[in-house]
């Protein structure tokens, strides 16, 4: 049996999973004690489990993401090690932001050193300013880590956190390794408030087994992983939703994905049934990542998007008072105007009637014109949305989960809602895109189902110095020496042959082609106008997928 849990800003969904069949689920509201929330979910699933082994608890959330939207992340330092040819305050990021001295060059050689006393008065300023949240990142730091090590030595007295841009990424691209090592350290502790509640919970019950958390691409990493790279999470929650959807429903044709949920909505696209992905890493706050993600855009709409009567016309969102009036909310809401036109019967419609008749009274219009004017409102805001992001998706080449696409416009056939809301607006949503409208199976706990069957995204990782005869893949513990006419195709060919023996030896099953190559590089090494040799780097991964789909 296995576990997902969604833990959102509004909800906490929970479900259990056996041979493809949801045996439960569990639904509690996210208050400020995450730990409460958490346990409430896990007792229910665990006690439908009746004693049998838990094999899996895999978890989404937004709370990373929450924190930085929000601006209620902590101050960071950081720390930029360009090297020559760099203008470093190009990505000025953080407060403050350290320029170092000391340079690695592109076959990880130290071409300029880094002292003590180059980073010494930083530290002292950082620790006058109760600093403790710090990134580190130097350029070509993936080919040798030296300098982020040595400054990382230098602040670990007076820190709880240091970013390495080494460990936050493996890509080369210092101005969005930079970012990346920023927001890992600028989400660590929110994340870790919530890792820290899902293992207070889990001893609480008792229950030992392996514990994942979903990625930003649709993919899982262990907790302990996660702990230590936070910014992968990031986008968790929405990637999980189009999993649910991938588990629940899959598809073949282009279709909408809608997760409608108490304050937003988050929507993505399938392109002939397969999810899109941001190839290069998304972009947060406006700076660039490496963070991989699906592409996925969110709106501040939602079933509880408090109703407004302003200047003559309705406001629906961007706010959320608390829950709709008909759940005890104490204003009125969207589905507070679903109720009243009788798209659903939630809750207490009398406190729904209630609410709406008080905005006709101040518009001077019947409450049932009243509730399709909010209405429509809502399915405006929503046409917009999902209009604008079909443009831009169309306006440059699709990349998905499976391969790169290109001249090929993605156009819907037909729009898939999942969430709390999604059964009662689904009508709703089909008029205002002139779509099909679709709810799955289980829609309101979909995203925790995609948490639950999401597989990992296990990689693999290798470089080699032909001029050295040096080959590493570092993640698997392996070094070797290898001949000087070693090549690129060689080197991909046995990173795809590693990746397929490991997942083997895990237990993960995969056809070869799920082994996705994400990075294939080689580099002609000069000296004295001399080609001495390669660097050779390649970087392969585990498609993101599901485990199974959900049995009829």
């Amino acid at each position: 049996m296995h576990i997902g849990i969604d833990v959102g800003g509004t909800h906490t969904d929970g479900v259990l999973i056996k041979e493809g069949r949801v045996m439960a689920a569990a639904k509690e509201p996210t208050d400020g004690d995450l730990l409460t929330t958490i346990t409430s979910v896990l007792r229910k699933l665990t006690a439908e489990a009746q004693g049998h082994a838990i094999s899996s608890v895999n978890l989404s959330t937004t709370l990373s993401t929450n924190a930085i939207v929000t601006g209620t992340t902590e101050p960071v330092a950081v720390f930029a090690i360009p090297g020559p040819g760099i203008r470093a305050e190009n990505y000025r990021i953080g407060d403050p932001f350290i320029v170092l001295p000391g340079a690695i060059d592109h076959r990880g050689t130290v071409t300029g050193r880094l002292r003590e006393r180059d980073v010494a008065p930083h530290l002292a300023a950082c620790k006058a300013a109760n600093i403790t949240a710090y990134a580190v990142v130097g350029k070509f730091s993936t080919r040798n880590p030296e300098h982020e090590l040595f400054v990382a030595d230098l602040l670990r007295p007076q820190a709880q956190v240091i970013s390495l841009g080494h460990r936050v990424a493996e890509q080369l691209n210092f101005g969005r390794r930079v970012a990346t090592a920023y927001f890992n350290s600028a989400a660590w502790r929110a994340f870790h408030r919530f890792a820290h509640a899902l293992e207070g919970a889990l001893a609480e019950l008792g229950v030992q087994t392996e514990v994942n958390i979903v990625k930003a691409d649709g993919g899982t990493m262990p907790l302990a992983l996660a702990r230590e790279i936070p910014v992968q999470s990031i986008f968790s929650g929405p990637a999980a939703s189009v999993m649910g959807i991938l588990a629940a429903a899959p598809q073949s044709e282009d279709a909408i994905v809608l997760d409608i949920g108490g304050t937003t909505t988050d929507i993505a696209l399938l392109l002939d049934g397969t999810p899109l992905l941001e190839r290069d890493g998304i972009t947060l706050a406006g700076h660039p990542t490496l963070v991989r993600a699906l592409q996925v855009t969110s709106i501040a709409l939602g079933g509880d998007s408090v109703v407004r009567f302003e200047g003559g016309a309705f406001r629906v969102g961007p706010d959320r008072l608390g829950p709709c009036m008909a759940a005890g909310g104490p204003a009125p809401a969207l589905m507070d105007a679903v109720n009243v036109l009788g798209y659903a019967h939630y809750a207490d419609t009398e406190r729904s009637m209630a609410g709406i008749r008080e905005l006709a009274m101040r518009q001077g219009s019947s409450v049932r014109e009243c509730a399709r004017q909010i209405v429509d409102t809502a399915m405006g805001i929503l046409s917009r949305a999902v209009g604008e992001f079909l443009a831009l998706v169309n306006s440059r080449p699709v990349y998905t989960i499976q391969e790169i696409l290109q001249e090929r416009r993605l156009t819907p056939k037909q729009v898939l809602l999942i969430g709390g809301p999604a059964k009662a607006l689904a009508p709703l949503v089909e008029t205002a895109l002139e779509l099909p409208a679709l709810v799955p199976p289980h829609s309101p706990v979909a995203n925790a189902i995609g948490a639950c069957l999401t597989r990992p995204t296990q990689g693999v990782v290798l470089t080699v110095d032909t001029a050295r005869g040096r080959f590493t893949a570092p993640g698997l513990g392996i070094m070797k020496t290898v001949p000087r006419t070693y090549t690129l195709e060689q080197a991909v060919a046995e990173a795809r042959a590693l990746l397929s023996a490991e997942l083997t030896r895990q237990g993960i099953r995969a056809h070869a082609d799920d082994i996705h190559v994400l990075q294939a590089e080689s580099f002609n090494m000069v000296e004295n106008n001399v080609t001495i040799g390669r660097n050779i780097r390649v970087r392969c991964q585990l498609r993101p997928g599901v485990l199974t789909t959900l049995a009829a």
